[in-house]
């Protein structure tokens, strides 16, 4: 399983994955899953992978591949006009893979399925975020739904909810999005630690803050704990449930 977030800011975007993948309890490895591709002061475009590893890998590699082979003709990430035509790419690439690794083609139910989150920016135009599913087809984050999740998301989602503000610093949205992958990783198993992390700063058109929190990094240890007696105190700070004046029992 996996757990990956892209934010929308007014500030630019903010991207965090796991990198754990497993098929069982006793075949559990440690994978990158957000790569990136620059073109300093043009674009910068960033990928976050969730689904089948073979899949996912695939993908990466064509779209390397096809960087390294220009004379091709084929489109690629640092050519295409726009981020709408990059996500339309990704979509197309995403399919064929599903397609010839799966004999019933791109249903999500697919073993061989994957679904991708897609940030950055292309001169020219604003900051773009997309989220691209195994079918190909892909839709883009909005006011009304300003960050895509991919993966194990139900526990991590509530905290975001509640906590997202659009206009939040890099810095306090790393916060947010660590305590969702908190609550996460002691929820399920299958998601875990390292934990990478990428910022890219509106009209920047260059990377960004890069950083891999380890299992036993400081200020995810301080997060994790003051959450958890956060929570407590305040849960404790409310009235306890009173059986006399419930009109029920």
């Amino acid at each position: 399983m996996t757990y990956c977030v892209g934010l929308r800011l007014d500030h630019g975007l903010v991207f965090m994955s796991d990198t754990r993948t497993n098929a069982g309890v006793d075949n559990i490895f440690t994978f990158r899953k957000m790569f990136t591709w620059t073109n300093p002061g043009e674009r910068v475009i960033t990928l976050m992978t969730a689904g089948n590893l073979a899949t996912t890998q695939a993908v990466v590699s064509i779209l390397n591949e096809r960087m390294k082979a220009p004379e091709d003709r084929q489109p690629t990430v640092l050519h295409a006009g726009t981020m709408f035509q990059v996500a339309k790419l990704i979509g197309e690439v995403l399919r064929e893979v599903v397609q010839s690794q799966s004999a019933k083609g791109p249903e999500s139910e697919s073993t061989f399925s994957a679904t991708v989150i897609l940030g950055g920016q292309i001169a020219g135009s604003e900051p773009r975020l997309f989220l691209v599913y195994p079918e190909g087809n892909f839709i883009e984050a909005s006011d009304e739904n300003p960050f895509f999740q991919v993966g194990e998301t139900k526990y991590g989602r509530p905290i975001l909810l509640r906590g997202y503000r659009k206009d939040m610093t890099f810095e306090a949205a790393v916060k947010l999005l660590l305590l969702s992958f908190d609550s996460t990783l002691k929820a399920n198993l299958s998601v875990g630690m390292p934990l990478d992390l990428q910022t890219y700063r509106r009209d920047a058109f260059k990377s960004g803050r890069e950083k891999r929190f380890e299992p036993d990094d400081p200020y995810f240890t301080y997060l994790s704990r003051g959450w958890g007696d956060a929570l407590n105190t305040a849960i404790n700070s409310l009235d306890d449930f009173s059986f006399d004046t419930d009109p029920d029992r």
